[in-house]
């Protein structure tokens, strides 16, 4: 896909959505130093950093639960604004806290704000763009979540060399700076015309189409399959305003064949997102080289950078490539890649764990290994999963549906994160990353047979895209009774 077809209003509003994922990507990254720091300052046990690490993703869980709910009654533009602004609360309780219990205070906050926006951006971008160019621009919160983990790196490293008292207080209260802009530029946004058309107001959606189209045809044609299907989806006209999103979860609890194979498929790579270990290997990977040799913290925080410049570079290449060779290719690539780079990382940490002179080409090994694991994570996993999670499910549903999804995504980071160390003690990082390939190994049978292809179609055909599937599921279970 040529970024010359791409509408530049569409892409502005997608960019800004999207920043608000930087605050996530920032936290994963800083909190990697900054854990190396607060353990020596306020001298927390290895169990309580598991507890700090993976705090904010199991309260992520809270923002995220919430958000389709309060993106259905308060808007999705509003719904950013307030994922921010909890961030920033959160940013500054925990960069001005004196003690364990403040700094998780801190983490607490934080998570809701993170996850309320990890629902909310890919959902508003979907919903916004043109079919033909949403893969990329729907990707785009993990492109900002992946720039988030660098900038969080190169803090590290800029900080710290200051005294271990002020150093990680800096690095995690930060964060509060673009929580503020970003806050303040999502105001200049416009709203999702599908929400506004369930909101009744039409008038409003179609300014808006006319603005994300290439042409005033193009606009009318998609007011009036999004009208369409926005009738199809209520039992009342939606043009008389009124919806706030009730019923929805009846529907999600007691789905079609149809749904159920959208919430099959929306929640399983959700959870195959963090139940690859990936956030729990950028959160820990000081502690694992640490145990494969690499002392000092200077060289520790430098590994991550060039780990983060890896995963920059390859998220970039999946956003721009999304929409031509589709989502199932790319996730299949890179689900099968991490299946490689995980049991390379299992093989060199198990040897390090064996030998008492750490030899050079096994530290390099863990090194590529790692930077390849994060890397294949950005080309399939890591964009895609946002992606296809907030266009597969119908209007009505999708931000409350959505916001199930990436309620499993962050209660199984939490576990991941808040475990990774403990099971690593007992079975060695080396026996972990072994593990993790067991998982993605099982993630890409799964992906191959439950997530069809969705490239180039407009979010109101892929209903029918997963009635087809149902059709023929039941078409060939009739010819195999008459048999």
């Amino acid at each position: 896909m040529g970024t010359s077809h791409i509408n530049k209003y569409a892409l502005a509003c997608a960019l800004l959505a999207s920043t608000n994922s930087i605050l996530l990507g920032y936290d994963i990254g800083v909190m990697s130093g900054a854990v190396l720091f607060i353990k020596d300052n306020l001298k927390i046990s290895s169990t309580q950093v598991e507890i700090l690490v993976g705090s904010l993703n199991v309260c992520s869980l809270i923002g995220s639960f919430a958000s389709g709910k309060t993106s259905d009654w308060i808007g999705r533009r509003y719904t950013i604004v307030l994922a921010a602004g909890t961030f920033f609360i959160g940013a500054l309780l925990m960069g001005f806290a004196t003690n364990f219990g403040y700094l998780m205070a801190g983490r607490v906050v934080a998570g809701i704000g993170v996850g309320y926006s990890l629902m909310i951006a890919p959902v508003y971008t979907a919903e916004l763009s043109p079919a033909m160019t949403r893969g990329l621009l729907t990707s785009l919160p993990e492109v900002f979540i992946t720039l988030g983990i660098l900038l969080g790196y190169i803090v590290n490293y800029a900080l710290s060399g200051l005294p271990e008292n002020v150093n990680w207080r800096l690095m995690v209260g930060l964060a509060a700076v673009p929580a503020v802009g970003i806050a303040a530029g999502v105001m200049f946004m416009p709203e999702s015309p599908r929400w506004l058309v369930m909101k009744g107001r039409v008038d409003e959606a179609k300014r808006v189409l006319n603005k994300t189209s290439d042409s005033e045809n193009e606009a009318h044609l998609r007011l009036e399959e999004i009208t369409k299907a926005a009738l199809d989806a209520v039992t009342w006209d939606p043009r008389a305003g009124g919806w706030r999103g009730q019923g929805v979860w009846k529907e999600l609890l007691t789905p079609s064949p149809a749904l159920r194979r959208v919430l099959v498929a929306a929640i399983g790579i959700n959870f195959f997102m963090q139940a690859s270990g990936n956030d729990a290997v950028i959160y820990y990977t000081p502690e694992v080289f640490k145990a494969a040799g690499i002392r000092h913290r200077k060289q520790l925080v430098g590994v991550t950078i060039i780990m983060g410049l890896a995963k920059t570079s390859f998220v970039l290449v999946s956003a721009f490539f999304l929409d031509k060779f589709g989502r199932r290719p790319l996730l299949l690539l890179g689900s099968i890649g991490m299946v490689i780079s995980l049991a390379g990382l299992g093989l060199g940490s198990k040897f390090l764990e064996h030998s008492s002179d750490k030899p050079t080409w096994a530290i390099a090994l863990c090194v590529v290994a790692v930077c390849a694991d994060v890397s294949f994570f950005s080309i399939g996993l890591g964009p895609i999963t946002w992606v296809y999670t907030s266009e597969i499910f119908p209007m009505r549903l999708r931000a409350q549906g959505s916001g199930l999804a990436v309620s499993v995504n962050r209660l199984v980071s939490g576990v991941v994160s808040m475990t990774f160390l403990t099971i690593s003690s007992k079975i060695t990082f080396g026996g972990m990353f072994f593990v993790l390939s067991g998982v993605m190994t099982v993630a890409t049978v799964f992906f191959y047979f439950f997530l069809p292809e969705t490239k180039g179609k407009s979010l109101e055909e892929m209903g029918a895209l997963f009635e087809r599937k149902d059709a023929e599921g039941s078409k060939a279970i009739e010819m195999s009774e008459r048999e």
